[in-house]
């Protein structure tokens, strides 16, 4: 039987879990991390994510979807006074009636599935140290949406177990493989591993100051897109191991577009040729 908590005070298991809205380092440490939201939570659980604990509020009927979630998911119940749960949901308003918080997988590049079978169609994204959780999660949410195998957080980064980038990938983030990386080197060894074994990626990074236009490059072949900082753009080392750097030609005043946006245009023109592609007759 699962056993249920009940927690009415600032006792230390709450502020544990409120720790994680904010401490990237007490996140990593325990390797977890809170998760708000029905969408969000619900595919974390579709996805066979591992719960450590569902806090639900102890003095509302719930709803059928959180009676659901409470029956169906292995995982620590906790009963909790409604003002503590909303601090948790970070909602002082119309506070949730469940928050979940969540195991964190392995940052193992081999979960995104990029060998000989896969290959030929693969689509992967790489982030040149993101700093921002907002842009970070968006990219996520378009990379889920055009069919993205992967996307790997590569160097300094915002952090992908934000609340603010769970939010805003709005649950994409359960849904595909994110993996983060210290460095471009783990990426570019794990890339020549896939090449061995056959699966020929291409890297294609995307630049303003890239040398061909987006639509005039063939995203039809397995590509791994590598979408630049907001401020710099792709460093050096990553600029160096693509082997091609497109770019999005603009019309107007405006110099470049923010990170999230750039990298849903591209997207959205992979996904365009490979349509196209699918449908031309052979």
């Amino acid at each position: 039987m699962t056993r249920v908590l009940k927690i009415s005070s600032r006792n230390a298991r709450f502020q544990q879990w409120e720790s994680l809205l904010g401490n990237r380092g007490k996140r990593q440490r325990a390797r977890e991390f809170v998760v708000q939201g029905v969408r969000p939570i619900t595919l974390a659980a579709a996805f066979g994510w591992r719960f450590r604990a569902l806090v639900y509020d102890a003095e509302r009927p719930l709803s059928g979807w959180a009676e659901g979630m409470l029956r169906d998911v292995d995982a620590v119940r906790v009963a909790m006074s409604p003002g503590l749960l909303a601090d948790l949901g970070e909602k002082a308003e119309d506070p949730p009636e469940l928050v979940a918080v969540v195991e964190m997988p392995d940052d193992d590049l081999d979960r995104i599935p990029a060998g000989r079978t896969a290959g030929e169609r693969f689509l992967g994204v790489v982030l040149d140290r993101p700093a921002s959780p907002g842009n970070l999660g968006s990219i996520i949410r378009s990379a889920d949406a055009f069919g993205a195998d992967g996307i790997i957080v590569a160097g300094h980064a915002a952090d992908v177990y934000d609340p603010r980038t769970v939010r805003a990938s709005t649950g994409s983030l359960f849904a595909r493989p994110v993996v983060r990386c210290p460095s471009h080197r783990e990426v570019a060894a794990w890339v020549a591993e896939r090449r061995a074994a056959g699966g020929p990626i291409v890297l294609a990074g995307t630049d303003e100051h890239g040398d061909l236009d987006v639509f005039d490059f063939d995203f039809t072949q397995p590509v791994l897109l590598v979408v630049g900082n907001e401020a710099t753009g792709l460093s050096g080392a990553w600029r160096e191991l693509c082997d091609q750097v497109v770019r999005i030609p603009m019309t107007g005043a405006a110099s470049s577009l923010n990170a999230a946006n750039a990298a849903t245009a591209v997207l959205y023109e992979i996904a365009r040729q490979r349509i196209l592609a699918g449908r031309a007759p052979h």
